[in-house]
């Protein structure tokens, strides 16, 4: 299997300050659905900077990210420090296929923005061996662009469409392996290792000012694998466009995650 993690190398710091934190209601409806207020421990899948590791650590005894970038562990474990609950929180280098962690350990596993890297009919194999009978999984991801301004979203689409275009154009499609997210909720169903699955959709609140907004835009993998222009990309009118409709000052960024739950 190939390992893309190289693609985040020097990018740890500006994707922790641009990319959102899930919301906390993530946490209540995970632990309701398996009744276990407390999780002994959770494990965090491509957990990336601890966006979606730190979080945890007030509700569970452990939590344990796993991600294969030295970068983005090292800027997690910088993140935590000073973390009231930093003792609860650990960060692991390791694939998701390949964890090395005990049969049967965690009642929760996640992977936050993260599963459509993950080739999954592995993935879900390990996921199923390390969780509990009875345990959880949930494969989440935000849905882009964040809903700001409809001009945005016009601008940011149009991005899209021009970086996949030369992609293809330069015969690139061979260097990325990314697996559909509107696919995830039909592996796990079709992994035979789960009792129950469904989807939930949830509602976050961020806020931020244009410079965060783009440097969320050009924190993604097409951005850091190859070297396009922002006038070839489109990047150019979004930077326009954002000071125009954002500005200097945060405003409300209008989050919609959706998530793909497994119960083992």
């Amino acid at each position: 299997m190939t390992d893309t993690s190289h693609i985040w190398t020097g990018k740890a710091l500006s994707y922790n300050q641009a990319r959102p934190t899930p919301p906390p209601a993530l946490l209540d409806l995970l632990t309701q659905l398996i009744d276990t207020p407390h999780p002994t421990l959770v494990v965090d899948l491509g957990s990336g900077t601890g966006l979606s590791t730190a979080l945890w650590g007030e509700r569970a005894d452990h939590v344990i990210g796993i991600e294969p970038n030295a970068d983005m562990r090292k800027e997690a474990a910088r993140t935590i420090e000073g973390h009231p609950y930093a003792n609860h929180i650990e960060y692991q280098e390791g694939l998701a296929h390949q964890t090395g962690l005990p049969d049967g350990c965690a009642d929760i596993v996640t992977a936050a923005q993260a599963f459509h890297w993950m080739e999954p009919t592995a993935t879900l194999t390990e996921v199923a061996r390390i969780l509990r009978p009875g345990g959880l999984f949930a494969a989440y991801d935000y849905d882009t662009p964040f809903a700001i301004h409809w001009e945005l979203d016009r601008l940011t689409q149009d991005m899209t469409r021009r970086i996949v275009g030369l992609i293809q154009q330069r015969g690139l499609t061979h260097t990325l392996k990314i697996w559909p997210k509107d696919k995830h909720l039909d592996h796990m169903r079709e992994s035979d290792h789960f009792r129950s699955t469904r989807e939930v959709f949830l509602h976050h609140v961020e806020h931020g000012d244009a410079t965060r907004f783009l440097e969320m835009m050009r924190s993604n993998a097409f951005s850091n694998q190859f070297q396009f222009t922002e006038q070839e990309s489109g990047l150019d009118r979004l930077s326009s466009a954002a000071f125009q409709y954002i500005g200097s000052e945060p405003i409300p960024w209008y989050i919609s995650y959706r998530v793909r739950i497994a119960i083992k």
